[in-house]
């Protein structure tokens, strides 16, 4: 076992015990299973059977359904029975928070129900509470008490479990003794986990979700190594990030979540929560899971020198140590290269897709929150006047040509690099495309003994493997291990052909990396598109979509803030409002508060615990009814939504985190 996973060098599933949910199998190495929720009244019959149905069909092969009350859950047997009906044997998932008695109902109805121990047992109310260890102890006997009756239900039924930790749900006794950290969410589930073991109840999976994906990351790495440690043994993991939001935006950031885990072979079952019909979800999960259908023939990895002794850790964020070459590396966040080296020509309009706006009446260039710093031009010197702040990467042999030594810079593979370093032909920073799938030959061993001594170059480390990002973190280790403080520029190359593929591709192989910390720059390349050879001056939406991707991964793992953020929930059969709607109503009035973190939740489940860290939340509190948060804190109950969206407008004004837009 290597800290978290089997190996850091070879893509091979975790081993997990066999989980069956009615005639599905999930863990011990089956195909990873794709599921959804409902958002329809569970009391609704017909809509949730129908909404069911669409999932089934996109391919969900678990539906989970919420049941907040006894009601509720009684009525899954009505859904059920009339989905039978119809011939759907999809398995249903029962979703539980605060009501055990609901939980042990929906258990003799159900395939699988899940549960969530922040608030199953355990209450949430923000208060910062002192245990003796006797005290604790108590605490601990009363979840056994009350847990009990579930596990023997679930058993003499034949029922699967899901313990779900969400990190904005942990229970006000673990936060007093743990805080809000991913060692609080495995101790939470691992309270639960070690009752149902004592009763000789293993049809369990368990999950650790957060909104943030590095909690998230960091939390499943902890528990796969608490089991391993504590039990010999790990169960079934279904990957999820809460509360993503919807749009590219959600999708970038459950891809970088769950694709970081998936990676190194670490989950069974995904979910993608998006605050969007739930359908829409499952296309999102295949393309996410079908990048691991023959990732097991990829080209071997030269194994690491001692795998229990990384010069990183993998549980707690910290970033690479480097050296600033110019303006990339060090304290200054990662930089943004967009790739035109394919265009034929290149002129003014076609850095609007990258965050410049040129102004031809005023001879000005309008520069966006989300605006490339450099552009790589291949051997295209321009011939117009660049904005202060963008600066040119072009082919050495351009560069040499180039009048303007301060604002080009040349790109050099390693072989040439190494030449021209002796001849004396070099800039005083030179990007250095270095192919991690070298890694161990002669000539990259000799780069990195340069590397240790120049101050000048900045390594653009790529891969061609089918397990690139593996690849790529083999060379950045070693980097670590012989003290190479270079900045490091990711590259990743896509040639997928379509957006969502080369969104989730882009999203997995870049964000794995720079959640353990690597990487102090992003250059994402996609295949020539020959349609992008049109006639000057038209916009190229590939582009920008490309540009926003590389913004996106930023946010989404926390390295560049550069826009808004949204914690928004998926929505279900417990939201008191139109998520959808009200989404696209709050962002369209403050997406252009840089950096500012508003959570939209539809109920109080999904409410101030849900939201975690989130600046401002917007939570439905009853049918019509929102509750406006300031952190965690209450700050206006019971507004009316006609007004609630002004009002909230009004709290971000008063806490001094607006600005006018211009």
């Amino acid at each position: 076992m290597q800290l978290y996973c089997p190996s850091l060098t070879k893509y091979e599933r975790l081993a997990t015990l066999e989980v069956k949910v009615g005639d599905l199998t999930i863990g011990n190495y089956h195909p990873i299973r794709i599921q959804t929720m409902t958002t329809t009244d569970t009391m609704d019959t017909k809509g949730t059977v129908e909404q069911s149905i669409r999932c089934i069909e996109a391919g969900a092969e678990l539906v989970r359904i919420t049941a907040p009350n006894k009601n509720e859950a009684e009525n899954l047997l009505n859904i059920k029975n009339e989905l039978r009906k119809r011939g759907y044997n999809t398995p249903l998932v029962a979703d539980i928070h605060f009501t055990p008695n609901a939980a042990e109902v929906a258990a003799r109805i159900v395939e699988k129900v899940r549960v969530n121990p922040g608030n199953y047992v355990d209450k949430k109310k923000f208060e910062l509470l002192e245990y003796t260890d006797s005290e604790y102890q108590e605490e601990i006997d009363r979840i056994r008490e009350r847990f009990t009756p579930l596990v023997n239900i679930c058993r003499e039924y034949g029922t699967a479990m899901r313990i779900g930790t969400n990190h904005g749900s942990l229970s006000d006794r673990i936060m007093s003794r743990y805080g809000d950290t991913p060692m609080g969410m495995v101790e939470s589930a691992m309270e639960f986990l070690r009752i149902a073991e004592d009763l000789h109840y293993r049809n369990i999976v368990l999950s650790m979700k957060a909104s943030n994906p590095q909690v998230m990351v960091q939390a499943y790495r902890l528990l796969v190594s608490t089991m391993q440690q504590e039990l010999g043994h790990c169960y079934p993991l279904h990957l999820g990030v809460t509360e993503a939001g919807d749009g590219e935006d959600g999708r970038i950031k459950s891809a970088v979540g769950i694709g970081t885990l998936l990676e190194d072979g670490v989950g069974d079952t995904i979910r993608v929560s998006l605050t969007e019909d739930p359908e829409f979800e499952l296309p999102v999960c295949r393309d996410i899971v079908k990048r691991y259908s023959s990732r097991v023939s990829h080209a071997p990895i030269q194994p690491l020198s001692n795998p229990e002794k990384l010069p990183y850790s993998p549980f707690s964020f910290a970033k690479r140590e480097s050296i600033a070459v110019d303006n990339i590396g060090g304290k200054q966040v990662p930089v943004v290269v967009a790739d035109l080296s394919h265009l034929k020509t290149i002129t003014h309009h076609d850095l609007r897709g990258i965050g410049y706006h040129y102004d031809e009446a005023t001879d000005k260039w309008n520069i966006g929150d989300a605006a490339a710093d450099y552009i790589f031009t291949g051997h295209h010197i321009l011939p117009f006047a660049l904005p202060g702040t963008l600066k040119v990467i072009v082919q050495h042999p351009a560069w040499l040509h180039a009048e303007d030594k301060e604002k080009y810079f040349p790109y050099l593979d390693v072989h040439s690099y190494l030449a021209a370093r002796h001849e004396g032909r070099l800039a005083k920073m030179n990007f250095v495309a270095a192919h991690a799938d070298d890694f161990g030959s002669a000539e990259f061993s000799s780069f990195l003994e340069t590397l240790a001594e120049a101050k000048d170059a900045v390594p653009v480390l790529y891969s061609n493997s089918a397990h690139a990002m593996a690849m790529v973190r083999r060379a950045l280790i070693a980097m670590m291990e012989q003290q190479i403080p270079q900045p490091v520029v990711l590259m990743c190359n896509s040639g997928h052909g379509n957006a969502e593929d080369d969104l989730i591709h882009y999203a997995t192989e870049t964000g794995a990396l720079l959640l353990d910390g690597f990487g102090e720059g992003l250059w994402l390349k996609a295949l020539p598109d020959p349609s992008l050879n049109r006639q000057p001056g038209t916009v190229k939406e590939p582009l920008e979509l490309i540009n926003n991707i590389a913004f996106g991964i930023l946010q989404a793992t926390r390295s560049r803030i550069s826009r808004t953020e949204y914690i928004s929930c998926p929505s279900c059969g417990r939201t008191l409002f139109d998520l959808q709607e009200t989404t696209a109503r709050i962002r369209a009035v403050t997406n252009h508060l840089k950096g500012v973190k508003i959570a939209i939740m539809g109920c109080i489940v999904n409410g101030p615990g849900e939201m975690a860290d989130a600046d401002f939340g917007y939570v439905g509190s009853g049918v019509g009814k929102i509750t406006l948060y300031r952190g965690k804190e209450v700050v206006k109950r019971g507004l009316s939504s006609d007004v609630a969206v002004s009002e909230l407008i009004n709290l971000i004004r008063d806490n001094g985190m607006w600005v006018d837009v211009k």
